[in-house]
């Protein structure tokens, strides 16, 4: 069992409260998902309950953590910088556990994750695998050690199909606790039976915790319900309210009159007026202690609003006509795919799926390099590592700027307030965001730039399940062509036209895709 108890996390340099007197248990067979918008502290929380050393130079915390006899196995986010560095080898034989594996554990282990057998002996650099891959050595290494409580950041970010289905089964048939956060909607519909809602709501200056012991798709019906049912009743009370009080005023208004004109020759009258009045305002005292009591609108964090340009492209217009004849791994030593083909004209939604390793990052990249160089259209890449185009030491504010002018300035800001930043976190740098809010500025960045043609590394992989559903739908309604890579099972059937799948062999179209 591991449970924690009244948790406060305050984050050290703006002083936001993250959370707030938050307890829970955590019991054998919970498959618990955190679930919020990016930036509410959902990674904060997982690393404080895996060790709370991995907070303290940002965030300041208060409870209590009791894991007794459990053992703890943590995935961050992100590979880390050491890690990165290191070997294939290096990096499993710095667990104990790796050690006490057999061959035939060892062979069982990379089956399931699409691996061959002798991936764990490898020399390749953690560093340069793709981005399924590093998040498959990091779950490997941790089932070795045989954990108790699986605590996840993100596993299904970067993973194949194939695995995505194998995590699934995984995190179901797992004989202990799982917390874990996940953007993948279809993954936490599959596999969480327990909710944790974080939320930041009145502009993020009050922390609420929902936690529900139910399967996901039953959390999202219920509070839907739950505020559906509370804001009619906070309306019929208001509409109640305003009938009474009118009928109030109303009758004051005609106790004030006859007061003002009852003569001195009728004391009595004047007398039993004054009783009536007094009567009334006590009333009217009654009433305002009712009506501190009413029903209240419900308090919902709002989602993202967001829309991503309006730069069309003419439907006959072709966007690429692209040929490659050998698809090669970045360092030119090893051959990926051959005879690649791929045609786009218009405002085509083109979604690229394959295995970890197939070269698809690779290939999106070729492509980019020669749209990005194009001039009869404007292109603009998002790419699976962020770093690659954010720089980490300025804030969004600076990133996204081209002219510094006050007027330009109040516009960003108020697009980062449809994205729900907070003024604070605009002025903060970009290292220290989250990555569904580098996402956010990598977006901002392409809406402001007019691109008509989009090509996108993982474009859902950082965005929550709340902050998802928009942003699918600001893509399908963008009236530019988009070519991306995608794992995001919604994403590929709400917003791509075609789907391909990289092999070996090229690029061979998904008709039915599932």
């Amino acid at each position: 069992m591991l449970q924690i108890k009244h948790l406060s996390i305050t984050h050290k340099k703006d002083l936001r409260l993250i959370l707030q007197d938050f307890s829970f248990v955590l019991n054998p067979g919970d498959r618990a998902v955190i679930i919020g918008e990016e930036g509410n502290g959902k990674s904060t929380l997982l690393k404080w309950i895996y060790d709370p050393e991995l907070t303290e130079d940002y965030a300041e915390a208060i409870g209590e953590r009791i894991a007794s006899g459990e053992r703890l196995a943590y995935l961050p986010q992100e590979l880390q910088k050491a890690d990165a560095e290191k070997t294939l080898y290096a990096f499993f034989a710095e667990s104990p556990a790796f050690f006490d594996q057999t061959p035939r554990e060892l062979k069982a282990l990379a089956g399931s994750f699409h691996l061959p057998q002798d991936f764990f002996y490898g020399d390749q650099p953690m560093g340069s695998l793709s981005g399924g891959e590093k998040v498959k050595a990091q779950i490997m290494r941790l089932l070795m050690a045989r954990p108790t409580v699986l605590l996840l950041d993100e596993p299904s970010n970067d993973l194949d199909i194939g695995t995505l289905e194998w995590l699934e089964e995984m995190i179901l048939n797992w004989q202990g606790a799982v917390l874990y956060i996940s953007h993948d909607e279809t993954l936490i519909e599959r596999t969480a039976n327990m909710v944790i809602h974080l939320e930041q709501i009145r502009r993020k200056t009050v922390s609420r915790i929902t936690i529900a012991h139910v399967p996901y798709p039953q959390y999202k019906k219920e509070r839907e319900e739950k505020f559906e049912k509370q804001a009619r009743q906070a309306v019929s009370e208001r509409k109640e309210k305003e009938i009474r009080d009118e009928k109030l005023q109303r009758i004051e208004q005609s106790v004030a009159c006859h007061l003002n004109s009852v003569s001195r020759q009728a004391p009595s009258k004047g007398r039993l007026l004054k009783k009536k009045m007094k009567a009334v305002k006590s009333m009217e005292h009654r009433f305002e202690r009712q009506d501190a009591e009413m029903t209240r609108m419900p308090e919902e964090e709002d989602a993202i609003f967001f829309k991503l340009g309006d730069a069309a492209i003419p439907a006959g217009k072709t966007v690429i006509e692209y040929q490659l004849p050998c698809l090669r791994t970045p360092d030119g030593a090893r051959i990926l795919a051959k005879d690649i083909s791929l045609h786009i004209r218009g405002s085509e939604k083109i979604g690229i799926i394959g295995d970890n390793g197939a070269g698809k990052t690779t290939l999106l990249r070729l492509i980019a390099k020669e749209l990005l160089s194009r001039q009869d259209i404007r292109a603009a890449y998002m790419p699976q590592n962020y770093q690659e185009q954010l720089n980490p030491e300025a804030t969004p504010v600076d990133y996204l700027s081209q002219t510094g002018d006050k007027e330009e300035i109040t516009r960003i800001r108020t697009f980062l307030g449809s994205l729900k930043y907070t003024f604070d976190e605009m002025d903060h740098p970009i290292a220290e965001l989250s990555g569904g809010q580098k996402a956010k500025v990598l977006l901002l960045k392409m809406s402001l730039s007019g691109a008509n043609v989009l090509i996108l590394d993982e474009p859902t992989r950082n965005f929550s399940a709340l902050s998802a559903p928009v942003i699918r739908r600001m893509l399908a309604e963008y009236p530019g062509a988009v070519i991306s890579i995608s794992h995001d099972r919604k994403y590929l059937r709400e917003v791509c036209d075609k789907i391909y799948r990289l092999t070996e062999h090229g690029l061979a179209c998904v008709p039915d895709f599932a």
